[in-house]
């Protein structure tokens, strides 16, 4: 963890307890303030349960009143609708990702027109300010898999997939982009499913039909790393194919523990959730605010450091 997140969790967990000596701070005019969370996490990606971890753990340590929602597809209609209806509440925060600014702005600005303060997570970073955000929790997505690729172009790779589960998801097609940047060899976009049984089959078919591609490059640990492992675990091609995914869970680690995978990009996603929850009840409390985007990504786990992050991972913190 950086010593930028490392600070700012450290100090919005110390304004929790020093407003009160039992950790639950009440607002200075007797009401706890209400946040409101909207990501575009689907619910069947075990990412977005570690988001909305961070969150349901910042409710608990400030004493604020959160209420974490998502649509129940990648879906931006239900996700404007949902934005629209917290507005609509009034809170005195809103924390929310965005993939898809086109589709979001409206709602998004409708929000800071109502003087609600907004932090942007996750997805966004790029567009975070022109939208009226206070500030951005996450990680640049371009860099991050400009990053990847690069280290996978050091690994020897030379043809390229990049397993995209979300086509149209602006953070994940960024992610694709960086990759083919930072590689610097041939790449190809691979769309499928959020389903895990659809990836694997299409990454099968995939290698089978083109026996030069060697680097893998996922887009979610859970729905596209762990398939894409299996895949080429089934064809026996784990000595010839280099395997990487954004994010963490706790096969795919294990499989970059067991060397069948080199690297998972982690994006911290448990801060994602944590600290806009937190730096919104500080601001509603005392007006406090950092004064610029909080970086939680990328960080690398290689097979040096994946055993550690293992436990964590099932525990849902990493």
């Amino acid at each position: 963890m950086n010593t930028i997140v490392k600070s700012a969790l450290f100090g919005a967990s110390l304004f929790a307890v020093a407003a009160s000596g039992t950790g639950l701070a009440l607002a200075q005019d007797g009401e706890a303030p209400t946040i409101v969370v909207v990501t575009h996490g689907q619910a069947n990606d075990p990412f977005w349960s570690v988001v909305k971890n961070g969150v349901e753990q910042a409710a608990k340590n400030t004493g604020a009143n959160v209420s974490y929602r998502a649509p129940e597809t990648f879906d931006m209609v239900a996700m404007s609708q949902l934005i629209d209806a917290a507005v609509n509440q009034e809170p005195d925060g809103l924390a929310v990702s965005v993939p898809d600014a086109d589709a979001l702005r409206q709602s998004i600005e409708r929000a800071v027109a109502a003087g609600i303060p907004v932090i942007t997570l996750n997805a966004g970073a790029d567009v975070s300010k022109d939208l009226g955000a206070l500030l951005h929790v996450g990680q640049s997505e371009y860099e991050a898999g400009r990053r990847a690729g690069e280290r996978l172009a050091e690994l020897g790779g030379t043809n390229g997939i990049c397993v995209n589960q979300e086509v149209g998801n602006v953070s994940l097609d960024q992610r694709c982009e960086g990759f083919a940047e930072g590689f610097g060899n041939t790449t190809e976009v691979l769309p499928t499913t959020n389903d895990p049984a659809d990836v694997e089959a299409k990454v099968r078919a995939a290698l089978q039909s083109n026996g030069e591609i060697d680097t893998i490059l996922a887009l979610g640990a859970a729905t596209a790393g762990e398939p894409s492992v299996a895949a080429v675990e089934s064809l026996n091609r784990l000595d010839d194919v280099n395997i990487a995914s954004f994010d963490l869970s706790a096969n795919f680690l294990q499989a970059v523990a067991d060397g069948k995978a080199d690297f998972a990009i982690d994006q911290q996603q448990f801060l994602q959730g944590y600290l806009p929850v937190s730096f919104l009840n500080l601001d509603a409390r005392y007006g406090l605010m950092p004064a610029g985007d909080v970086p939680s990504g990328p960080n690398f786990v290689t097979q040096d450091n994946a055993q550690q992050v293992i436990e964590l991972s099932s525990q849902g913190i990493r």
